[in-house]
Parts: structure tokens; C-alpha cells; sequence
């Protein structure tokens, strides 16, 4: 998404230009999908210029009119599906996961949530005709979950033929079996995985905008962002805000960053997936009693929810939950050394 000319927007001149570029507002689109109020906030400027800024890149970008249900189809086609690499949850999940969209993934520990965000970070880097988006990675990692050790097993993991047409694809030249091209191609993986450690709650908020500078940045590189980790999306916010006294002031600003990772996907045509915590309902007497985290915000911000459950050895269930357009279900993936696999 190419930078626009900002003077061109009635009202703004050199000065407030340069406000708004340093707060990361760069583009029309940007500014139009923005709020008034986090636009005077973030750029220093006046409660009515960024309303009326606002409203103008809308009407620049031609962003919040009607559309017929014909348009909406031919936008989605620009959608992609970024493949697990596995047939019987991509089969559940309508091609695996979708850009423009959060997919929350919840369950107790050891149920491979961040095994997904390990694995998705190197699915989303092979190229398009063997599953992935053949795109780079921003990862945000509140738990210090990351290992970068855990990338090389799933790389070597992958089949030889997606690996032979990854390394053909990044211009590698070797073999599966070639151990220096195998090297050379898990450091290349590791490169395109941008990593950021959140210490709190507003941290982890603030990098939220840090990551949409830096989707901004590649957008117009051979390799642009198309997927963005959060693990765990609500830890800080639930070690952070104990009790009912503050349960409205977590839920607002879990609210505004949910809309802050959800703007980047849909601004940069990126994967959006979250790893959320549970609690153990007491009340409950039958089914199970395991809820996530995050309550109906979360809830109804999510496009897709997915809960995972511990089965025998390293057996996992994979439950879609919620989808505006798939039926509930259930598949089974294996966590072995090589990654996520087939049951």
C-alpha cells in the first residue's frame, strides 16, 4: 500500500502531514479506518480537524459507502487461505486459515496453541501453489513462548516436496537431503519472522501499532506480512486486572486492541491468529467445563474461534466453534517433533 499524499486532504497542510506520518498514518486507507478520537490522540491534532480528516481520506478512499453482494464477493476473492498442511482441518476450517480475519485458538496447557502460531509462521512462507501465502511474519509473544528451535524442527518437519518447491521458490539450491541448503533455508525462514516480546498490557498494545508500521513497510516487498501471531493475546490484560472493580476497564482496552490487530489484517490482506487462556467454570455440572477467556468481546470480535483439547498421547482435538460461514465440527492433528501432522 503505497504512500499517499496526505496535503491533498482538505485541511491538512506541511505540519499536520507531518503529524500524521509520524503517527503512522500515511495513507488514505489508514486514515479512514481510523477512530476521530485515536487520531487526535496519536497525531496531537484538534477533536474536529481529525474528524474532518477522517471523513475526507473516507471519501478519498472511497472506504464506508454501500456495496452490492456482488462487490463483497469479488472482494473476497482477494482473500487467501493459509494451509495447515494438514487436509482434515483445513477441510474443517473451509481451506485453513483466512486473511482479513482473527482466529482465536483456546485450551488449557499442553494443548498446542503455540505449536499452531510455530507452525502457521513457516506454512505462511511457502509458496501459494503448495498452501502457504508466501509472506513474512510479525510475531508478538507475551508468555516467552518463541523458540527459534522449534521453527528448525517444523521446517525439516515439512514433506520433501513442499520443501523442494520452497527452496526452488527462494532460489536455494539443493535437496531435502542437502544439509547446507537445509540450513540455509531454515535461516531464511527464521529472517522473515519479525519477533517482539510484550512485557505488559500497554506494551503489547503499543506493539499492535509497531506491527502496522512494519506491515506498512513491506507492503511493496517481495515479501509482505500475511500473518500476525499473538501468544497469548490475554495474559498480561487477565494478570493485570484482577477482580469485577476492573473487569470494564480490561474489556475496553481488549476491546480496542482486538480492533488494532484486526484493522492490520484487513488493511494488509493478512492472517490474524490469537491464542486465548481458559478458566474452569464452577457452575458448570455437565459438558465441559472449560471457557475462554475474554468473555463476549473476544467473542464476537473473533471471525473464527477453535478450541483445542488433549487427547491420547500427542493426539489433539481441533474444534471449530464459531464461523460466520462453516458448521461446527471437529478434526484430529498429531504435535510430533516435525511439527503438526495428520492424525
Amino acid at each position: 500500500m503505497a504512500e499517499d499524499d496526505l496535503e491533498n486532504l482538505p485541511g491538512v497542510g506541511p505540519a499536520t502531514a507531518d503529524k500524521l506520518t509520524d503517527a503512522g498514518f500515511n495513507t488514505y486507507e489508514s486514515l479512514a479506518v481510523a477512530s476521530p478520537a485515536d487520531l487526535a490522540n496519536k497525531a496531537d491534532v484538534g477533536d474536529s480537524t481529525a474528524t474532518d480528516i477522517v471523513r475526507a481520506a473516507q471519501d478519498a478512499a472511497d472506504i464506508g459507502g454501500f456495496e452490492t453482494g456482488t462487490a463483497v464477493l469479488e472482494h473476497r476473492q482477494q482473500i487467501g487461505k493459509l494451509s495447515w498442511q494438514i487436509p482434515e482441518v483445513d477441510e474443517l476450517l473451509g481451506g485453513g486459515l483466512e486473511t482479513q480475519s482473527i482466529t482465536e485458538a483456546y485450551g488449557e496447557f499442553g494443548a498446542g496453541k503455540s505449536q499452531i502460531t510455530h507452525q502457521m509462521s513457516v506454512n505462511v512462507q511457502l509458496p501459494k501453489e503448495v498452501g502457504g501465502l508466501r509472506g513474512s511474519v510479525i510475531f508478538v509473544d507475551s508468555e516467552d513462548t518463541f523458540r527459534p528451535e522449534r521453527i528448525d524442527d517444523m521446517v525439516r518437519g515439512l514433506d520433501d516436496d513442499v520443501l523442494q518447491a520452497t527452496m526452488d521458490d527462494r532460489g536455494i539450491e539443493g535437496s531435502p537431503d542437502d544439509e547446507e541448503a537445509m540450513d540455509e533455508l531454515i535461516a531464511d525462514v527464521l529472517d522473515k519472522i519479525h519477533v517482539a516480546k510484550a512485557f505488559n498490557s500497554n506494551h503489547q498494545m503499543l506493539l499492535a501499532e509497531k506491527a502496522e508500521e512494519l506491515a506498512n513497510e513491506h507492503e511493496d516487498t517481495e515479501w509482505p506480512v500475511r500473518l500476525l501471531c499473538v501468544d497469548s493475546l490475554t495474559a498480561h490484560f487477565r494478570a493485570e486486572y484482577v477482580g469485577r472493580g476492573q473487569l470494564a476497564d480490561r474489556q475496553q482496552k481488549l476491546n480496542r486492541h482486538l480492533h488494532d490487530l484486526d484493522r492490520i489484517g484487513n488493511l494488509y490482506n493478512a492472517a490474524v491468529i490469537v491464542t486465548n487462556q481458559v478458566a474452569s467454570n464452577p457452575d458448570s455440572y455437565f459438558g465441559d467445563p472449560t471457557q475462554p477467556i475474554g468473555g463476549n468481546i473476544l467473542g464476537h470480535k473473533s471471525t473464527f474461534r477453535i478450541y483445542l483439547r488433549k487427547s491420547k498421547g500427542d493426539k489433539r482435538i481441533v474444534r471449530l466453534v464459531d464461523a460466520p460461514n462453516l458448521a461446527d465440527g471437529e478434526a484430529v492433528m498429531r504435535v510430533q517433533d516435525g511439527g503438526l501432522k495428520p492424525e
